[in-house]
């Protein structure tokens, strides 16, 4: 375990989830889940929480909103992007 950094958390029902997925793990999820689309994670400061926003079903963008006032935030994607995937939301 040393090797491994100390951010990453092993989960055991999240890993009895991927293996219920199997196959389908590789392929786009469905229209009324979250699982599997890609997510960037968020600071608001604005109430001083963390969160996830999706990438939006045309994938170009990754909206959300602040789960504690509801402020919304919108990262278009581009072809000159960012390796990030933690931003902060003012």
């Amino acid at each position: 375990m040393p090797d491994r950094p100390d951010y990453i958390l092993d989960i055991p029902s999240l890993a009895s989830d991927a293996a219920e997925q199997g196959a389908s793990a590789g392929s786009q999820a469905d229209d009324h889940t979250l699982k599997g689309r890609p997510w960037l994670s968020i600071y608001w400061r604005c109430c001083h929480v963390y969160s996830r926003i999706y990438r939006n079903r045309e994938q170009t963008a990754y909206a959300g909103y602040c789960p504690g006032c509801r402020r919304h935030v919108k990262a278009t994607i581009g072809e000159n992007g960012t390796n990030c995937r933690l931003f902060y939301a003012e």
